[in-house]
């Protein structure tokens, strides 16, 4: 109970609390040192009643023996908080109402708005009254005895009773007269004798003599039915207070529970931290070996920096020390026996739910900053002196410049060259005036809410050697963060900006451009790793072109991948050339792309053209889902067909700007196919397409125009593969084969 003596004490007297109020801030000062601190700020002084201090501060001192007296008064304290001292009551219906009152807190050193009847909104803490009053019987601290208040003072008896409703102290003699047999007086509460008698209930300090039986939770205050049907409260999330009290009972038990259930996580973190402690003293004294050392061998010269470099280098264990021991003492205080963890306990014990909310929030937001603090351990101090080691490789013309080494600054991430493909690459560039770095650290983590479960963790790769790296084994459609920092002798330095990457929506299909499925060398070129392709104008073009006055006549050439999707769900992402005149990126059935590619070339009607999910045979079957599904592509531009886009249906089509790269996810199971924008992952359009045979990535070409398929993040350096044409089937149809 000793150790929960500082729990109790007024932040401003330092002693034990007398008559506490709760402050907005949820913190409790005595009455009296509240009206102290607001007569300091200037404003009026406060009506406050006589403190209960001694016996002879009631009018009841005589003694019931020398005639009948009639019952003490009640004790003034609760008309003051009624009364609203520091309101104006004569100020006229014009003019406006009075400045709100700010009451400097000294527990948080904030200012608090107690409002314009000053402290009449502040509700007495009963809970934290009781809690002094177990304590001061606990440890023994009233020394000074409670006399009956009714006894002639030279045949004083010691107080034995107190009545909650007399607010008053009895000796047994004095509490049976008072309190006949058989008359309502019979039915007064008794309680312990006490110098400071409270109110049985709390009530709510605008409307007299209204309990508060509810608490709302957006304004974190308790409310009487009258105050929960004010205008304010609308919409609120109001509770009643048993509810409340409950919800907060556990929450506190929990979290006392898990710091007792830690005490050995405890210890051993004050164990690391003293730990800490020495090797910070051992380093400091090998670092400050390093530095005589290195100044003596520089001569005369360098004395004066010496005295510059020691008195830093003293200064940085000063305050690693004291940030380390000041580290223990906040880890001291959450042993079992800490104050504040007796105090819960203490806290617990209130049966009265309002006085247990009003007095209980504070108290469990500071064991959640407890448990935080406890969980997320780590030292205040780096007990390293490794970067107090002086480079001594300068000229001499260096001298006057000499300075401990610096770590590394903080990493730039290129966004340009990160992506997330088949696996995730980071490249990075160290800021111009950095020191050099002997290697990096890189750090990932999945985002919170991001695909299926909580919190994750970061993972590292370390010691990684230059300015790029290779994330592998990462889940598709998840939000990765990324960090970077470098490390040199001096130690790491701090860490990257966060960067986010959105891995695809599907594994990643590797395909080549089929170059032998009736491929017009004339006017298509692929290169020889068959993952670039490009159009050039050629004379059926030219001629189209000399017929543009009389007929409608282009010249299409198709492309296809080699690889035919027959179940799963697959994404891949090629990127166009702005200039490209006309490029038509998509998928379509295997069958109806061979038989739409041996057709003439030079079609004179654009219902043979692919067009956006549309064919030759669209208008005949218009509940069958289209066997092409392409969007189109040209002079910087894409046509996003009438549909489903990234955020509304659109009622027509819409050109956006061209992105860099562009995605397609096919479904194959659900017969749909997705378009998105690769860097950002955006949904560009979504569409049907006819699943019912074997699927290809197709490419369509009009004019002159470019493509180049997005590379693999693992076939970076890999050679080019033969000729292949593959079929992705099944395992039961595998089987049946």
């Amino acid at each position: 109970m000793k150790s929960m003596e500082r729990e109790l004490q007024c932040p401003v007297c330092k002693e034990m609390v007398k008559q506490p109020i709760i402050l907005p801030c949820q913190h409790s000062v005595c009455l009296l040192c509240a009206s102290e601190v607001l007569v300091q700020s200037g404003y009026p002084a406060p009506d406050l009643p006589p403190e209960p201090n001694s016996p002879a501060s009631t009018p009841n001192t005589r003694s019931p023996r020398q005639g009948r007296r009639p019952p003490p008064k009640v004790d003034r304290i609760d008309r003051v908080l009624r009364a609203g001292f520091g309101t104006f009551p004569g100020r006229r219906r014009k003019e406006g109402p009075p400045p709100n009152m700010l009451f400097p807190c000294p527990s948080c050193q904030k200012e608090v708005e107690l409002g314009e009847r000053g402290l009449a909104d502040c509700l007495r803490n009963l809970t934290l009254e009781r809690i002094v009053e177990r304590y001061r019987h606990t440890v023994s601290l009233g020394t000074v005895a409670v006399m009956c208040q009714f006894c002639k003072p030279p045949q004083s008896l010691e107080a034995t009773k107190g009545c909650a409703d007399c607010r008053s102290n009895f000796c047994n003699e004095c509490f049976k007269l008072y309190h006949p047999w058989g008359t309502p007086r019979a039915q007064h509460e008794h309680v312990q004798p006490t110098l400071s008698f409270r109110p049985k209930v709390l009530t709510c300090p605008e409307h007299e003599q209204e309990r508060l039986h509810f608490y709302c939770k957006s304004c974190q205050r308790l409310l009487c039915p009258l105050c929960k049907l004010r205008r304010i409260h609308a919409g609120h999330k109001v509770t009643p207070v048993a509810q409340a009290c409950q919800a907060l009972k556990e929450k506190i038990t929990k979290g006392i529970n898990y710091i007792l259930a830690n005490q050995e996580t405890v210890q051993a973190q004050i164990t690391q931290l003293e730990n800490a402690i020495t090797q910070t003293e051992v380093n400091s004294a090998t670092a400050q070996e390093q530095l005589a050392q290195s100044v003596r061998e520089l001569g005369a010269v360098l004395a004066e920096r010496q005295g510059v470099l020691t008195q830093a280098l003293e200064a940085a264990r000063l305050r690693r020390g004291e940030a380390l021991s000041a580290q223990v003492t906040e880890k001291r205080s959450l042993l079992e026996h800490a104050g504040l963890l007796a105090f819960s306990q203490e806290l617990l014990k209130e049966t009265d739910p309002p006085c247990f909310v009003q007095a209980a929030r504070l108290t469990h937001n500071r064991l959640v900053k407890a448990i935080e603090n406890l969980q997320c351990f780590s030292l205040s101090a780096d007990p390293s002196f490794r970067h107090f080691q002086l480079d001594i490789s300068r000229e001499l013309k260096l001298l006057n410049s000499l300075d401990f080494i610096r770590a590394p600054l903080a990493p730039v991430i290129d966004t340009q060259r990160t992506l997330a493909y088949d696996q995730l690459f980071l490249c990075w560039r160290l800021p111009q005036d950095s020191a050099p770095a002997w290697h990096f650290s890189v750090e990932f983590r999945r985002r919170e809410g991001s695909g299926s479960g909580g919190h994750w963790g970061w993972q590292r790769l370390e010691e990684v050697s230059g300015t790029s790296t290779v994330i592998e084994r990462l889940e598709m459609d998840c939000v990765y963060v990324l960090r970077v920092r470098g490390c040199n002798k001096a130690g790491f330095g701090e860490y990257s900006e966060e960067v986010y990457l959105h891995t695809p929506p599907a594994a990643v299909l590797n395909f080549y451009l089929d170059s032998r499925w009736g491929l017009h060398s004339d006017r298509l070129v692929v290169s020889k790793e068959q993952r670039c392709a490009r159009s050039v104008p050629g004379l059926s073009l030219l001629q189209a072109a000399d017929r543009a006055l009389t007929s409608c006549h282009l010249t299409s050439d198709l492309l296809v991948g080699d690889v035919a999707i027959t179940q799963g769900k697959h994404y891949w992402a090629c990127s166009v050339e702005p200039g490209s005149y006309l490029v038509k990126v998509g998928v379509g059935l295997e069958s109806r792309l061979q038989e739409w590619f041996h057709l003439p070339q030079d079609m004179a009607s654009p219902r043979y053209d692919p067009d956006s999910g549309h064919d030759s045979g669209a208008e005949d079957a218009l509940d069958s889902p289209p066997p092409f599904a392409f969007l189109t592509m040209g002079m910087g531009k894409v046509l996003l067909p009438h549909g489903t886009n990234s955020t509304q249906p659109t009622p027509m089509a819409f050109t956006a700007p061209l992105p860099p790269r562009l995605g397609v996810c096919l479904d194959f199971e659900k017969g749909r196919v997705t378009f998105y924008d690769a860097h950002s992952l955006r949904s560009l359009w979504e569409g049907p397409v006819d699943c019912s045979g074997p699927v290809c990535p197709a490419f369509c070409f009009i004019g002159g125009g470019a493509l180049q398929l997005q590379e693999l993040v693992a076939n970076r350096a890999a050679e080019q593969p033969p000729a292949r044409r593959v079929t992705i089937q099944s395992r039961v149809t595998h089987l049946s084969n």
